[in-house]
């Protein structure tokens, strides 16, 4: 039986200006709109609400979610278990 390895990536936040954000410890994106986005981290689910938000770049391999738009609140929540994000729940 062969264990799979997890890769981890360490998790920062910055935001530039309330308007400019990179996070960083991403390991799944589970729904976006223009208001709200909601990303697994390897600290938690967590939530970004704002106005106009558009995600720039997001890359699981490399951890890495920027995200562009008003940045209005950022909240962490406990992961829930619901079988993987948008796009694993979308092909099932």
């Amino acid at each position: 039986m062969t264990e799979e390895k997890r890769i981890t990536f360490p998790h920062n936040i910055s935001l530039e200006e309330r308007r400019n954000l990179s996070v960083s410890g991403v390991t799944d994106i589970g729904s976006y709109d223009e208001q709200s986005i909601t990303a697994e981290t390897e600290q938690g689910e967590l939530t970004i609400k704002g106005q106009n938000l558009h995600i720039i770049r997001m890359s699981v391999d490399a951890g890495e979610l920027v995200v562009e738009g008003t940045v209005n609140a950022l909240e962490y929540s406990e992961m829930r278990e619901t079988g993987g994000g948008f796009f694993s729940r979308l092909f099932k």
